[in-house]
């Protein structure tokens, strides 16, 4: 019995991966089937310039999710916001310092901040996101150890800090010190990568409003980070969609906080400048 019962165990593990690796096949097959109608839609537009009518992927939900997101009860994102208050207050580090100790009141301190990263810091003479800048705020004031990307207390203060800046519009620096970042990150964005060969403005230039597996293709702009995926299941970083997105094309992901992660960043926050920060957004 307890042998019939593994090797079923191992075949419903094996039924599993099989579906899923499928299900993969055929979103990367609708992805070049729909590239391949649409090319003369995506080569209209000039090659890495902002859509002329900006739109949040807010436009392409499905009315019960917009109100999920709308709804601050409802809104599933808003509990890594509450975790992000209370961590907010809450002293670490050999310092004993909370971030309320140096910041104060968040809404106050923090409206607006979020608005502007990546940031450059010119002690370590590179842009920081925000979640580097925390971590930052961690080792070099509170004498704390660096928290981990994704990790839950991480994502939590982020959503927190840039929920101070709900609604405001997206102003990223004129710091010319940034500026080569952000045409590096112009290139990572018309780069062909991957098995697929395709670029992120092959989808998020020339085939927003359209469809892949039933979910709509948006224009791309980070408005809501940290956002709570229905995926997902869980809050997520601007960085881990990203790398979803290099893993759909069959390219190799940059690890988390790298350099060339944090130059697309900026140039997509540059794109999406003039746009109302949705923190924390419901996407599919």
């Amino acid at each position: 019995m307890e042998r019939r019962q593994r090797l079923h165990g191992d075949r419903v593990g094996r039924d599993q991966r099989h579906v899923k690796a499928r299900a993969a096949a055929l979103a990367r097959l609708a992805l070049a089937t729909l590239l391949v109608t649409a090319l003369p839609r995506a080569v209209s537009q000039a090659p890495g310039e902002p859509p002329a009518g900006k739109q949040s992927g807010y436009a392409w939900m499905a009315r019960e999710t917009r109100a999920i997101q709308d709804d601050a009860l409802a809104n599933p994102g808003m509990l890594s916001v509450l975790d992000g208050e209370a961590l907010w207050a809450r002293k670490a580090g050999t310092a004993g310092l909370a971030c309320a100790d140096c910041h104060g009141d968040a809404r106050l301190s923090m409206k607006g901040v979020a608005t502007r990263f990546p940031a450059f810091d010119a002690r370590l003479g590179r842009p920081l996101n925000l979640e580097q800048r925390i971590n930052a705020c961690r080792t070099e004031r509170q004498a704390a150890p660096a928290l981990r990307y994704e990790s839950r207390d991480l994502l939590a203060l982020t959503a927190y800090v840039a929920r101070q800046s709900h609604g405001l519009p997206i102003a990223p620096p004129a710091d010319a010190r940034l500026r080569p970042h952000v045409e590096a990150g112009r290139a990572e964005y018309l780069r062909r990568q991957g098995q697929l060969n395709l670029s992120c403005a092959q989808c998020h230039d020339g085939l927003a409003d359209r469809k892949l597996v039933g979910n709509p293709i948006t224009q791309g702009h980070p408005t809501g980070y940290p956002i709570y995926r229905l995926e997902w299941q869980a809050v997520g970083s601007l960085q881990r969609r990203l790398r979803n997105c290099m893993a759909g094309v069959r390219a190799e992901p940059h690890p988390y906080g790298a350099a060339e992660a944090v130059n697309l960043e900026a140039y997509l926050m540059w794109r999406a400048r003039g746009m109302p920060l949705e923190t924390p957004a419901v996407r599919p």
